[in-house]
């Protein structure tokens, strides 16, 4: 594992104007409508392009009419878990995103910002300051009623100049993205990317920087390069959702945007509904007819969902349902990244409703997570929560291309005639709902309904049945849950602690495990991820037994005793105190020396 702070004034030469680096954070700090997350996404794609590892970190203005916005990529030849925690290069289009910033730029880091609207503290003398007319040079580069329109790309040509990227693939990527605005757009955004990489920049730094070449690794299949709401939605279609319905919310929306364009070429249909109601119930229409349905939203849209997400519980029907957090509670932030829709998905609607839940680690994991509720839905009959994340959902990863020949399923109605014994809730077994259309031999026809129910589905206020049928509905996701492989450890399996985590904290967390397992003061340290939240697999309250301490860290508050949303779940299904809280709620996600300070905290306090 790398350093995510590279010495930038050490290293080996590449050659006597190049410096060598493993790896780098770049914060480009602006406004929303300068394209600084366009930058990024440029800059993460080439990296994917050029087999280098790459994460990216983002905040976006919640209101329509934009503002302040930063995009933080890291890239570089090794293994790269987090977005970094500090900057090594800052790029300042305004004068705010300097005062805003700056601190975010480590000791030693570089300053490039536009002349033209920036003046630095001329006594700060932590960083190399660059000073660049990027305003003006965009202007006189491109010219056309555009005006500054397009420094973004100029800023890109500084960079690629500065880091010695492949100006081809560079330069494609600007067609390829572009290009669909018209020829007289791309040939604009080439004039400023070329004017920026003409810009003797290294007469200001002194010199230039490449990244090492790192251990090549065996590349089975080609690399994808995307961002995690665009790899859960195609993780869908694998798992063989060809039907649903949602209303707009972010960070959703972009799930639901490519799903009505794509669902239509695999024969299927994608329903924008009035509200988050109607849509659960459209929703819940398509699994009645025998397909394999998804909805989403988040927090605020899921909350309105949850009487008829109870209602496809009672109904035993296939069901995904996607949920990409954000800060709340009520509209919250809606840009900005949180963990505490927990308990919201385990308890969120009346009765006794035991739910599945999962949640992916990282980009990667959004497509395989989607094909593993695909799996459960259809299996168990039941309703498969997916808790995301914002910063999951934006952040963009480069990753192995899924084998789609492997995964790819079909899921059609199964219309064959059902024999005279059929019971589509047979207390003995798990439900097989029989879609509308399908002959019943036995002249029988059996009903979906979100009353209590017999084995036929026939309403029924029988208390011996009430009770029967609770403890089918439960078994089935206690046999779910005996399925389960048992979690993983990372680093030591046994010691002073293990740190737990589910969602976007499984970077940050595993790289703090791997600094608190080295250095002059090493600590005998595990990380447990968890990726299946509900039900819980087997086997983690004896691994809760090896270690003295067991910090739980999430993106949610501490509660009002003390424990945050998975703890609490942890310490009521184990009862075992070593279970603590590391907490936080400032709508971004950990940074490295955060778990570490954490951890470290908690041990000395106990």
């Amino acid at each position: 594992m790398v350093s995510p702070n590279p010495s930038l004034a050490g290293g080996t030469s590449a050659d006597s104007t190049h410096q060598l680096l493993p790896d780098v954070v770049i914060r480009l700090a602006g406004n929303s409508q300068d394209g600084i997350q366009s930058i990024g996404g440029f800059l993460a794609r080439l990296a994917g392009r050029s087999e280098q590892e790459v994460m990216t970190f983002m905040t976006i203005p919640s209101t329509i009419s934009g503002g302040p916005s930063i995009f933080q990529v890291r890239m570089g030849s090794g293994e790269i878990l987090t977005s970094g925690d500090s900057a090594d290069f800052l790029v300042a289009f305004y004068q705010h995103s300097y005062d805003a910033h700056i601190n975010a730029l480590r000791p030693g880091g570089v300053l490039i910002y536009d002349s033209d609207h920036v003046k630095p503290n001329p006594d700060d003398k932590r960083f190399t300051n660059v000073g660049i007319a990027i305003t003006s040079g965009t202007i006189e580069a491109a010219g056309g009623t555009g005006k500054d329109k397009g420094k973004n790309i100029f800023v890109l040509g500084l960079i690629a100049r500065i880091f010695d990227l492949n100006l081809d693939k560079l330069r494609q990527l600007i067609q390829e993205r572009i290009g669909s605005k018209g020829d007289d757009a791309a040939r604009a955004a080439l004039l400023a990317f070329d004017a920026g990489y003409a810009h003797p920049v290294e007469n200001l730094l002194g010199h230039l920087y490449r990244f090492t070449t790192g251990t090549p690794q065996q590349q089975v299949r080609p690399t994808v390069t995307t961002d995690g709401n665009t790899a859960l939605t195609y993780g869908l279609i694998a798992a063989g959702v060809r039907y649903g319905a949602a209303y707009p919310i972010t960070p959703w929306s972009s799930i639901m945007e490519v799903l009505r364009t794509e669902f239509t070429r695999y024969g299927g249909l994608f329903i924008q509904a009035e509200d988050e109601i109607a849509a659960i119930s459209h929703a819940l229409g398509f699994a009645y007819s025998g397909h394999l349905a998804v909805t989403g939203s988040s927090g605020p849209g899921l909350s309105l969902k949850m009487e008829a997400l109870g209602w496809a519980g009672m109904a035993e029907l296939p069901l995904i349902v996607i949920n990409v957090q954000r800060g709340g509670p009520s509209t919250g932030m809606p840009t900005s990244v949180e963990q505490s829709d927990l308990l919201q998905a385990l308890y969120g609607s009346h009765g006794d409703n035991p739910r599945v839940v999962l949640s992916p680690k990282n980009v990667e994991d959004c497509f395989y997570i989607a094909l593993e509720a695909g799996r459960i839905a259809l299996e168990y009959r039941t309703p498969v929560i997916i808790l995301s994340d914002q910063a999951i959902a934006t952040r963009i990863e480069a990753f192995e291309e899924p084998d789609l020949a492997k995964h790819l399923v079909q899921v059609k109605p199964d219309l064959t005639p059902r024999p005279a014994d059929f019971k589509p809730y047979p207390l003995d077994g798990i439900s097989r709902h029989a879609p509308p259309g399908t002959k019943m031999l036995s002249g029988k026809y059996p009903t979906v309904t979100g009353l209590e129910h017999d084995e036929l589905g026939h309403p029924t206020g029988s208390p011996v049945l009430h009770a029967k049928m609770n403890a089918k509905r439960r078994e089935k996701i206690k046999q779910l849950a005996a399925s389960l492989p048992v979690p993983e450890v990372y680093g030591d399996e046994s010691g002073e602690v293990l740190v737990v985590g589910w969602g976007c904290t499984y970077g940050p967390i595993r790289e703090g495990v791997m600094r608190l397992r080295s250095g002059d003061a090493p600590l005998q340290a595990g990380h447990m991820h968890l990726r299946h939240l509900s039900p819980l697999p087997p086997g983690i309250g004896e691994i809760f037994k090896r270690y003295k301490h067991v910090v739980a860290a999430e993106i949610n508050d501490e509660g009002l005793y003390g424990y945050g949303q998975l703890a609490s779940l942890l310490r009521a299904t184990y009862a075992n105190p070593a279970i603590r809280s590391l907490c936080k709620t400032d709508g971004l996600v950990y940074k490295v020396s955060e778990i570490i300070a954490g951890v470290k905290k908690i041990i000395a306090a106990v």
